[in-house]
């Protein structure tokens, strides 16, 4: 494994074959994927953490949807990436999404875990009020570090995977305030891709409790989709790869070796 820091982000590279570029979603980094890595073995595995984010948290300037997909296909062009099989987590989903309608032919397939299409309208405030919270400092971001645990996991994942619980909290409560502050106001600002216009194969994973993607949500994206594959998890919630990540990975390998 290499880490390099393209245009000031932080860029994970392992193994050789046909790209894999992982994008996280909000509060996460690269090591979203490192649950699920075995999935990707005999790939070139290529993990983006986003402007703003983990380790690239010393970007300047105002982020957005956009944003991130520039940076994403900057990255690939500075790694000679000219078409790849994209994964995404939440927010990253959004990227991807953006990102097959933009450059289709970069495209390969897209497995996207916790997916939404753009946050409802009922949700924007309360992005916008945690951006604010988020600006506070490092006291505030553990506070929502504590919120996201209660709110975006399962039951049964707090009651029983006290490893996954302190993973998603430490994963968000060590986001630059700033970084998260400004990631969160992408996200609210989020417009739905068309998503009629994706052409690529599409894996769609949420879980049964995840109330950032719920199940119907998923599949009313999966009907825009011309060829999309939908799985739920049982006791699971917004955090699918941490949560479940054996059944991620058999998902995901399987995908994967058929396209």
């Amino acid at each position: 494994m290499s880490t390099q820091y393209l245009d000031g982000l932080a860029v994970e590279i392992d193994g050789e074959g046909t790209p894999i570029v992982c994008i996280h979603g909000l509060g996460g980094s690269s090591n979203n994927w490192t649950p699920v890595m075995r999935a990707m073995n005999g790939h070139r595995v290529v993990r983006i953490d986003l402007p703003g984010s983990a380790r690239s948290s010393g970007v300047s300037g105002a982020l957005s949807i956009q944003r991130f997909v520039d940076s994403v296909v900057s990255v690939c062009q500075r790694l000679d990436i000219g078409s790849a099989h994209f994964v995404g987590h939440s927010l990253g989903t959004i990227v991807c999404q953006h990102l097959a309608t933009q450059r289709p032919h970069m495209v390969r397939s897209l497995a996207l875990f916790g997916p939404l299409a753009c946050p409802p309208e009922a949700a924007r405030p309360n992005i916008r009020a945690r951006a604010a919270k988020a600006a506070e400092g490092s006291v505030a971001m553990q506070d929502i570090a504590d919120a996201i645990v209660n709110a975006a996991t399962s039951g049964l994942t707090r009651e029983t995977q006290p490893a996954a619980v302190a993973l998603v909290r430490e994963s968000v409560m060590r986001q630059d305030p700033m970084g998260y502050s400004r990631s969160c106001d992408a996200l609210a600002a989020a417009q739905s891709a068309n998503l009629e216009e994706i052409t690529a194969p599409v894996l769609l994973v949420t879980g049964d409790e995840d109330g950032v993607a719920p199940p119907g949500n998923v599949r009313e994206m999966a009907s825009r989709l011309r060829n999309a594959q939908v799985e739920v998890l049982n006791r699971c919630g917004h955090w699918t790869t941490f949560e479940r990540p054996a059944e991620c990975a058999q998902l995901l390998g399987s995908f994967l070796a058929r396209h």
